[in-house]
């Protein structure tokens, strides 16, 4: 019987999340007024590129999408697991990489009672577990 699977729904669900992400990144900054950190600078820069990215590999079915979205993805789940730990206080004073502008560990970085770097970590891991479903579902 032949692979009828798709690595669409899998990789549709990726670009939202990534989406839904970037909409509520760009809805904090922008509509709620609150300004990033550095962390979080560092975390859209892999999250805003993974949108499109993803958007493209969904229309076009490319469960192969892992090789060039993995990297991003990645990247981003180790910052966002940096920040998470600097967050709730696991990582050193002396090891915060903020100087000037809003602090990464600032009690005010959460949004309906979540932490954004928290958000942000589950936005990342979910990602990449549906990568790899996608790509085990186009794997010949």
């Amino acid at each position: 019987m032949p692979n009828t699977a798709t690595a669409w729904g899998p990789l549709f669900a990726a670009w939202m999340v990534a989406l839904v992400a970037t909409l509520g990144a760009l809805f904090i900054g922008e509509v709620m007024g609150q300004t990033p950190c550095v962390l979080c600078w560092y975390q859209r820069a892999f999250m805003f590129p993974l949108a499109i990215v993803l958007c493209v590999a969904a229309f076009r079915d490319d469960g192969r999408v892992w090789f060039y979205a993995g990297p991003l993805a990645l990247v981003g789940l180790l910052i966002a697991a940096y920040h998470t730990l600097l967050y709730f206080g696991f990582v050193a004073e002396a090891l915060k990489p903020c100087g000037k502008g809003p602090s990464c560990s600032d009690a005010a970085m959460s949004v309906l009672g979540m932490p954004i770097p928290l958000l942000s970590l589950a936005s990342f891991a979910a990602v990449i577990v549906l990568l790899v479903i996608a790509n085990k579902r186009s794997a010949p």
